[in-house]
């Protein structure tokens, strides 16, 4: 599922879309394994800014990914900026198989050309 905070996201961030082919690329297919779980992270939001990079847009982007294994334990995030909410966004995917939950937070903030 996708949490937008800006209304204009869609035309903005490519970010949502993009984050969750990368979740899907590297854990979709597997199982929650705690000793696999720092590479996991690291490749998700490596990944994804890549990703957004790539699209050559005038952004500086910040990606922030948690996973946690199911056990029925709660999982509560908050993020919080100061910026131009007419050029600045973010959303939030989460995203979740039988073994675990995985959030990406992704942040543009616009480069003044």
């Amino acid at each position: 599922y996708l949490k937008y905070k800006h209304k204009e996201e869609a035309s903005l961030m490519p970010g949502p879309c993009l984050s969750y082919d990368c979740i899907e690329g590297i854990i979709g297919g597997v199982d929650y394994s705690q000793n696999k779980v720092n590479q996991w992270t690291a490749s998700i939001v490596e990944h994804t800014l890549t990703q957004l990079v790539k699209q050559g847009k005038p952004f500086k982007y910040i990606v922030n990914c948690a996973v946690m294994q199911k056990s029925g334990a709660g999982l509560h995030t908050a993020n919080s900026c100061y910026w131009d909410t007419t050029t600045d966004g973010s959303c939030t995917v989460r995203w979740e198989n039988r073994t675990m939950y995985c959030v990406v937070s992704v942040f543009a903030v616009a480069i003044a050309l």
